[in-house]
């Protein structure tokens, strides 16, 4: 029996991937690469010294998702595949409610016909919009402040829909906070096609001199230096969440919700302070204008997650700069 990782050569996938693989857990992997390059799966391979199956395309295409279930025994689907950038979504609403609904939609329909009925979901601290207290926990109210977070929010609710209709799913949504980081072997990390959207990637390749300055968006926040706070949780320590959430699914859970964070909030400012102590001092920054649907403060309460699932982030800020630094210079060499 296997897992079926959409999205799964993607950043937060990709380490999932590894996890698994070194865990003696059987994946699949479908991705249409539209954020990442094919030279992950090598990847994944050289550091697990494992092989498994993957499909190129997108999973809205309903022939191959049938062909994927058809050829394997799929027993549960981790379901990462979509796009995810706050700014972007603002620009390209219907691309986003286009792709990341109608994915899911047609991956429930495959998964009704083949009677798969235990899915984890990568949803997101959008869809608590502009909570209003910190921190953050499973029970706030929900809603959203941009196009990505809604298309997050809607999933949640067609998958919460699913359930009261047939109670024998077993349903995870796991809300993730900001990952960051990179595996410690220096070959997965996060590497956006084109110019990344994400804080981690772009000062990075300010630090390597692939981009002149980090953009700062806002400094007049009400916080500590008037820039956002964020939970920020290394991508390794979100990947073992997703074991832990499996491990969940095969009790019968029924529908479970749990953040993912470090319970932490770190400014921006904070993050390039951090990375620059690892660089030397590489990365330079400007502030600029506020970018509309972003919000001041936000991060979790995670008691939930340890109390349920026995996960815990361990990775420190200073690993998740000195990780991604590595994989930075590593990955620049390699080009």
């Amino acid at each position: 029996m296997s897992i079926l990782l959409t999205g799964g050569l993607g950043y937060i996938g990709s380490h999932t991937a590894v996890e698994f693989l070194e865990n003696n857990q059987d994946i699949v992997i479908i991705d249409n690469l539209s954020n990442c390059n094919i030279d992950v799966v090598d990847k994944i391979k050289l550091i697990t010294k494992k092989d498994f199956k993957y499909y190129i395309g997108d999973v809205r295409n309903e022939d191959l998702l049938e062909k994927i279930f058809s050829e394997n025994e799929i027993n549960a689907v981790i379901h990462f595949a979509g796009l995810k950038a706050v700014g972007e979504s603002v620009k390209k609403p219907i691309e986003y409610y286009n792709n990341n609904l109608l994915s899911t939609l047609t991956l429930i329909k495959v998964m009704q016909k083949h009677q798969v009925k235990n899915i984890v979901f990568s949803s997101s601290a959008t869809v608590y919009g502009r909570a209003k207290s910190m921190p953050i926990y499973e029970d706030f109210e929900v809603t959203a402040t941009n196009p990505y977070g809604r298309t997050k929010l809607f999933i949640e609710e067609i998958l919460k829909d699913l359930y009261v209709s047939d109670n024998s799913y077993n349903i995870v949504i796991l809300r993730y906070f900001n990952p960051l980081g990179a595996h410690e072997s220096g070959l997965l990390g996060e590497n956006p096609n084109g110019i990344p959207n994400n804080l981690m990637p772009y000062i990075c390749k300010v630090a390597t001199g692939e981009l002149e300055c980090l953009n700062i968006f806002g400094n007049d926040y009400p916080t500590k230096d008037g820039t956002a706070i964020r939970d920020y949780l290394h991508v390794v320590d979100l990947a073992k969440g997703h074991l832990k959430a499996i491990e969940k699914i095969y009790t019968n859970c029924g529908l479970k919700i749990y953040n993912l964070g470090t319970g932490i909030g770190y400014s921006v400012l904070d993050i390039v302070k951090a990375f620059n102590e690892i660089s030397g001092n590489k990365v330079t920054y400007k502030f600029s204008q506020k970018r509309e649907g972003d919000i001041d403060v936000c991060y979790a309460n995670v008691d939930k997650a340890y109390k349920e699932l026995g996960w815990k982030a361990e990775k420190t800020l200073k690993d998740m700069c000195e990780s991604s630094y590595n994989f930075e210079i590593n990955n620049k060499k390699n080009r």
